[in-house]
C-alpha cells in the first residue's frame, strides 16, 4: 500500500500527449491550446483615445493657448479628414485613433465646450486625477504630452510571443484569439476514454430496480467528472461480477486511450477487475493507497501501453479517485501545470477516524476562505457530500483538527 503522492507521482510519469488537431474559433472554447500565439500587429495598432475628451498639440500648451477651435470629431474607427493647426483641436471618443498631429487629450470634464470652441479653465490640482499628473506636479500647467493615449505597440509589437505555453481556452484567451484574428485554433486531442462499470447488483438508471440493486449512478458521475476535467467517455459498457464476462467487455474497450473501471477492485470474493487486468498482461503500477476513501484503486498499463484505472465502487471514493489521479493525470497529458491544492482553515473541529490519510467534502465559503465539512454516512452515502464544492485533507500523521487549522484544499472536477 502506497502513499497517495506516489500513487500520483507514478500516474503523472505516464502522461503523455494524445495529440493535437485545428479547430474553428468557435469550438475551441474550454479546450487546451496546443500551439505558441504571436501578435499579428502592434497593439494597440494606433494611437488610441483612453477617454473621451479634447485632442490638441502640447505645443499650443506650452505656449500658453487655453482657448481652441473643433475642427471635427473623431468616433471610434473613423480616420480624421484634416490635421490640426495651431489653435485647433479634435473633439474625441474613447477607442479613436489619436491623428499625428495632435499629442495630448485633455479630458472632457477638464475643458469647457461652448459654440465649437473649449476652453482650459486654471483647474486645482486635486481636480484632476493622479495618473495624468506629471511630476513634479506643477498645478499651473497640469498636462504632459501623450496624457490620455495609449500609444501604439505599448501592449505588444508585431511578432511578440503572446500565449507560450499550454492553456485553457477560457474567455480572456478566446477573446485575445479573436483580437489577434485566428479563426482556426491548434488545440490538443481529446483521448478516447472507455469506462467499464461493474457489478451483479447495478442496474441502469432509467430501470426498476429490486429491494436488492441498485442504480448505475457511478456512470453518470464519471462522465459529468471527465467532462469537467477536459475530456469525457466516448464507450461504456457494464459487466456483471464474472471474470469471463468482465475479461470479454475490458477486450471490447482496449483500443482506447484510457480505460477506467468502477468496482470489483477490493478483497472479496466478486472483486475480480484486478485479477482479469493482470491476466490479460497489464503491469501493475499499485493497488491500494493508504488513503481513506478510495483506498483500494488498482491502477496500471495494458500491455497496448494504455493507461487503465480501477476504481473501487461506492460513488464518493469513485469522486476522490478521480479528484486526485484521472484529472491530475489529464492535466499533466494536456501540458498543463498541476492544479496545486490550496491551504486554507478549519472553520470548525474535526475527529480522526483512520490512521489513513482521510478526504472528506467541505464547503468553502466566507471571507477570508474557511472550509465547513459537510456531512457524509461513509463513501456509500449516495448524496456524495453533494452541499460540498471541494475536498479537504486530514492527514495521516495529524490528530484531531482543531478549528482555524489549516489544510490542504482540493476543488472538485
Amino acid at each position: 500500500m502506497i502513499d497517495f503522492r506516489k500513487a500520483q507521482e507514478l500516474v503523472l510519469q505516464r502522461a503523455k500527449s494524445f495529440g493535437t488537431e485545428t479547430v474553428p474559433l468557435e469550438q475551441a472554447a474550454g479546450r487546451v491550446l496546443a500551439e505558441t500565439v504571436h501578435a499579428d500587429r502592434d497593439y494597440p495598432p494606433f494611437d488610441r483615445a483612453s477617454m473621451d475628451g479634447f485632442a490638441i498639440r502640447f505645443g499650443d500648451l506650452e505656449k500658453g493657448m487655453r482657448r481652441f477651435a473643433i475642427v471635427e470629431t473623431l468616433l471610434a474607427g473613423y480616420a480624421p479628414q484634416q490635421a490640426i493647426a495651431e489653435g485647433e483641436c479634435y473633439k474625441i471618443m474613447t477607442g479613436a485613433a489619436v491623428p499625428g498631429s495632435a499629442d495630448t487629450i485633455i479630458r472632457r470634464e477638464n475643458a469647457e465646450e461652448k459654440n465649437g470652441v473649449i476652453e482650459l479653465p486654471e483647474l486645482p490640482i486635486e481636480a484632476l486625477p493622479a495618473a495624468t499628473l506629471p511630476a513634479p506636479v506643477d498645478p499651473r500647467f497640469p498636462w504632459r504630452p501623450f496624457q490620455n493615449i495609449a500609444r501604439k505597440g505599448e501592449d505588444l509589437r508585431s511578432g511578440d510571443v503572446v500565449i507560450d505555453r499550454a492553456c485553457v481556452c477560457t474567455p480572456p484567451v478566446m477573446g485575445l484569439l479573436a483580437t489577434l484574428g485566428h479563426t482556426t485554433v491548434r488545440v490538443q486531442r481529446f483521448p478516447a476514454i472507455g469506462l467499464l462499470t461493474t457489478g451483479d447488483e447495478v442496474v441502469p438508471a432509467g430501470d426498476a430496480v429490486s429491494p436488492v440493486q441498485i442504480r448505475n449512478s457511478n456512470r453518470w458521475l464519471l462522465e459529468s467528472a471527465l467532462k469537467n476535467a477536459g475530456a469525457g467517455v466516448v464507450a461504456w459498457d457494464h459487466a456483471p461480477d464474472d471474470p469471463a464476462l468482465i475479461r470479454q467487455k475490458i477486450e471490447g474497450l482496449k483500443d482506447k486511450d484510457i480505460l477506467i473501471c468502477c468496482g470489483g477492485v477490493s478483497a472479496g470474493d466478486a472483486d475480480y477487475v484486478p485479477g482479469v487486468l493482470e491476466a490479460m498482461g497489464a503491469e501493475r503500477l499499485f493497488h491500494k493507497v493508504a488513503m481513506r476513501p478510495g483506498k483500494p484503486v488498482w491502477c496500471g498499463v495494458s500491455k497496448e501501453g494504455k493507461i487503465i484505472f480501477a476504481l473501487p465502487g461506492n460513488p464518493f471514493s469513485c469522486l476522490v479517485n478521480m479528484t486526485l489521479l484521472i484529472a491530475p493525470y489529464l492535466r499533466a497529458c494536456f501540458g498543463l501545470p498541476p492544479a496545486e491544492p490550496l491551504g486554507l482553515a478549519m472553520a470548525t473541529a474535526r475527529k480522526k477516524r483512520s490512521p489513513l490519510d482521510e478526504f472528506f467534502p467541505v464547503f468553502v465559503s466566507s471571507s477570508p476562505a474557511r472550509l465547513t465539512p459537510v456531512t457524509l454516512n461513509g463513501s456509500g452515502d449516495i448524496r456524495l457530500g453533494r452541499q460540498a464544492n471541494a475536498l479537504a485533507l486530514h492527514p495521516a500523521n495529524e490528530d484531531d483538527l482543531a478549528e482555524g487549522a489549516v489544510v490542504a484544499c482540493y476543488s472538485f472536477v
